[in-house]
């Protein structure tokens, strides 16, 4: 790993695919259905945990990796491996999402979505496991946080600061249907354990550019030198049949702190898709996470899967994994990790 990976980082480039100058600068590493996923690193490799496993195989699904650029699924026998078996009392099996992990005191901590049963609304929860990779358990009888009032919480993100002060950041589901509103991002203080909120909940950002559209989610809070920057996706994250593309992307904000407030950089969408003879196809790339590896930060974020001619297609979203660069205090997302790089390639 340690010789692959600065042999991946000289290939980075700007991130417009109009400036860029390599082939495909953006190709998935995990070629299959893995939806909204973040990695975690771990005991010298990588664990990937995804969106629910289709057909109720697994709530919280999970892949392993060595290198970042050969991944498999974890399983157990001849069925997949579930971080999260069992949901708590409040939550209905089929709709636990956007699982992220954090090492923790003693043990680590899973913060999911999953549907709330008594409203039907998707809610925000927080799971404890002694061991990465689960299993994870909680008892709460209610979510960690859910604003059904607005239309529920999807997507936490969890941020620990330099003074080890942790950090929840969510987004309140309403551009749900049936309410049809103002969607924002939202940031609250975490209390000592990992496991409460502190505080009172701040919005941060809101879908108020035309690019977003009815929807902004999917935040990740990044210090970079003393700066703070928020990424973010936003409008509608599927493919549908009328649409030549997906037009899910993914932008940022600078912050002031980790309470905000936030303020949108004016080059956004800075990842987007497109359909270019020479540089390839990107569909809907979003819900993007940032994990570090030594010295070096690293982008994770899913994008649909498309035929070779580019077109919709039924099968998901896959993973794709690049160098996260800094020119000028602004990040940029260098050219992709991909399958087929091995360490011999690097030395």
């Amino acid at each position: 790993m340690r010789s692959v990976l600065p042999a991946l980082l000289a290939l980075a480039l700007p991130l417009s695919p109009a400036l860029a100058d390599h082939q495909e600068p953006f190709v998935p590493v995990f070629e299959t259905n893995f939806p909204d996923p973040f990695i975690l690193p771990h005991e010298g490799g990588f664990l990937a945990y995804a969106t629910n496993a289709e057909g109720g195989a697994a709530n919280v699904q999970m892949a392993r990796s060595p290198d970042l650029v050969t991944w498999e699924f974890m399983r157990e026998g001849d069925k997949l491996h579930d971080a999260m078996p069992d949901l708590p009392p409040w939550a209905r099996e089929g709709w636990t999402w956007a699982p992220e992990v954090i090492a923790h005191q003693d043990r680590f901590l899973l913060y999911f979505t999953a549907k709330e049963r008594s409203s039907g609304l998707q809610c925000v929860g927080v799971a404890t496991g002694s061991d990465a990779r689960g299993p994870f358990t909680s008892s709460a009888s209610e979510p960690l946080v859910c604003q059904r009032e607005i239309g529920g919480t999807i997507d936490p993100a969890v941020f620990r600061d330099a003074d080890g002060k942790m950090y929840l950041y969510y987004k309140n589901d309403g551009n749900h249907p049936d309410f049809a509103r103002t969607t924002e991002i939202y940031a609250q203080t975490l209390s000592e354990d990992g496991q409460a909120l502190v505080g009172e909940p701040v919005a941060l950002l809101s879908n108020d550019q035309p690019w977003e559209e009815h929807v902004i989610e999917s935040p990740t809070m990044v210090k970079h030198g003393d700066e703070y920057v928020m990424f973010f996706s936003a409008n509608h994250f599927g493919w549908e049949r009328d649409q030549r593309l997906s037009p899910y992307a993914m932008g940022y904000s600078r912050c002031e702190g980790p309470l905000g407030p936030c303020v949108d950089a004016p080059e956004n969408p800075i990842l987007y898709s497109y359909n270019d003879r020479r540089l390839g196809c990107l569909s809907g790339p979003g819900h993007q996470a940032v994990f570090e590896v030594g010295e070096r930060q690293f982008i994770v974020f899913h994008a649909h899967i498309a035929t070779s001619g580019c077109r919709r297609t039924t099968r998901g979203r896959q993973m794709y994994v690049a160098p996260l660069l800094w020119q000028d205090g602004a990040p940029k997302i260098g050219v992709s990790l991909r399958p087929g790089n091995s360490e011999e390639d690097g030395q």
